[in-house]
């Protein structure tokens, strides 16, 4: 049995310890916020509840593994679970508006044609058939497995060419060049290019200088569905804490770790009130760099962070009202200039999430709970605790993404990258993307396992397999494996 000493309760952390106390070692969490969840956070206020991170889920097994696992009961045992349908619509800098089915590639292809035109919904078709080689390539490299010691293999974007086109000369094309390179060469449609650039977007990649190989992500979201928990994501947090209290997890909260104890291997961690505890193991659910860790393949640029406007809507959510929609943007490289430039600055009418769920335990009878979404500059790149700010931009995004809502507002609530920063830890506010092969690695995240700090093992969006709310369970459970049992 080992004492292991988790720093952090977020998702990655929780999952990690659930995972550790079932196989027998003595583990103890330590977290710097009176409450766990990390980024799936939630705010309530006068009846209504709202997700303030995560607020959709894809790949549910990877909690259902975890549930299986731990204990004896399965996840549809702890939350509800919902398919989304549709998965969102779509509505295009020209008006055009496109509903995108929940887990149907031909529903999709069909509705594709008919808003864009004969021949769109093939092309976006054939872009999923090569995402789905990218993730037949990657799966478990890069989700399942721990990252490899030599990752060089995953330096390489396994994207692949397009077929050689046919004629008297046979010549078989180059390889994209990144993102951008296969929307213009393969998609060939702007409002095409709208769609794949939402995914990057989301995600705080530049469409511009991504990978190829990025197209995994709306192939694992159009092939395996995404999924809603009843009663917020915030319902998965306390499902999976719940479950470490039933394994005897330790759970200490206002427990700042200010660094890690041990030379030449971690012996235990320094907490902020002076004292120390002994372990034989501590995972990281945090910015290893926060330790005092030198980071280890991790993204030289701080990701983007998240605007968020939460409505109290006075009235009922009206029959047929989508669960997302997204509004792109009016001008495409004007965001991305804003969001990637040189000096980070606010599109005035971005790409937004429009999140209505149709939830009745999220708000008072007769009244409705909404979310809209925003990827921003982080925190430091920009201010985002100048005056005034954050209100005259929810008014912008407002106006520009739902209009129709505002006679309806009965009170908001805006959340910044500095809010999340305060709230928890990470710098400036980022939510880190997932990882991705090709662009000589530039994608990957820190490994799980340590190799700066013998003992020191790293869980959570800021390691291997990157962020979002399925790859942090994914981490959870490889660290474990990899810590092993007693």
């Amino acid at each position: 049995m080992a004492r292991i000493v988790v720093i952090g309760a977020g998702m990655g952390g929780l999952g990690a310890a659930a995972r550790l106390a079932t196989v027998g070692h003595r583990v103890t969490v330590c977290e710097a916020n009176t409450t766990h969840g990390g980024m799936v956070g939630q705010y309530q206020r006068e009846g209504f509840r709202f997700d303030t991170g995560p607020t959709l889920l894809t790949l549910p097994a990877v909690y259902r593994d975890l549930m299986l696992k731990t204990g004896r009961t399965r996840l549809e045992d702890e939350v509800e679970l919902r398919s989304v349908e549709p998965a969102s619509v779509h509505r295009l800098p020209d008006g055009t508006s496109v509903e995108l089915a929940n887990a149907s590639r031909a529903r999709v292809v069909q509705s594709l044609d008919d808003a864009l035109g004969g021949g769109a919904g093939v092309r976006w078709g054939e872009l999923l058939e090569r995402g789905r080689a990218v993730w037949e390539a990657t799966r478990r490299p890069l989700l399942e497995e721990p990252l490899p010691d030599d990752p060089s293999a995953l330096h390489q974007d396994p994207y692949p060419w397009p077929p050689a086109r046919r004629g008297l000369f046979t010549r078989r094309p180059r390889p994209p060049q990144g993102l951008a390179d296969v929307a213009g060469r393969e998609l060939r449609h702007p409002g095409l290019t709208a769609l794949l650039d939402g995914y990057a977007l989301r995600f705080g990649f530049d469409p511009r200088t991504a990978p190829a190989s990025l197209t995994v992500l709306p192939y694992m979201e159009q092939s395996f569905g995404i999924w809603y928990v009843t009663g917020g994501m915030r319902a998965l947090a306390d499902a999976v804490l719940r479950r470490c209290e039933q394994r005897r997890v330790q759970l200490r909260f206002g427990a700042r770790v200010e660094h890690l104890l041990g030379a030449d291997r971690v012996e235990g961690v320094l907490l902020a009130d002076g004292s120390k505890l002994d372990a034989d193991v501590v995972v990281a659910d945090t910015d290893p760099a926060a330790l005092g860790v030198a980071a280890e393949g991790r993204p030289a640029d701080p990701a983007p962070g998240r605007f968020t406007v939460l409505l109290a809507l006075r009235g009922a959510r009206p029959d047929g009202t989508a669960h997302r929609t997204v509004v792109h943007a009016a001008d495409r490289l004007d965001e991305l200039d804003a969001l990637f430039g040189r000096s980070p600055r606010l599109c005035e009418r971005p790409t937004v999430q429009v999140l209505r769920p149709d939830d009745a335990t999220l708000a008072p009878a007769g009244h409705e709970a909404a979310v809209l979404t925003v990827t921003v500059p982080a925190h430091g790149g920009l201010d985002w605790n100048a005056p005034g700010r954050a209100e005259a931009y929810a008014d912008a995004v407002l106006g520009h993404a739902a209009p129709e809502l505002r006679e309806r507002v009965l009170w908001r609530e805006v959340r910044t990258p500095a809010d999340t920063e305060a709230r928890t830890g990470a710098t400036g506010g980022s939510v880190p993307g997932p990882a991705l092969a090709g662009a000589d690695g530039a994608w990957l995240h820190a490994p799980n396992r340590s190799s700066a700090r013998p003992g020191l093992y790293l869980v959570g969006g800021a390691a291997h397999p990157g962020g979002g709310l399925a790859r942090v369970g994914m981490s959870a459970a490889v660290t474990a494996e990899l810590i092993g049992t007693p």
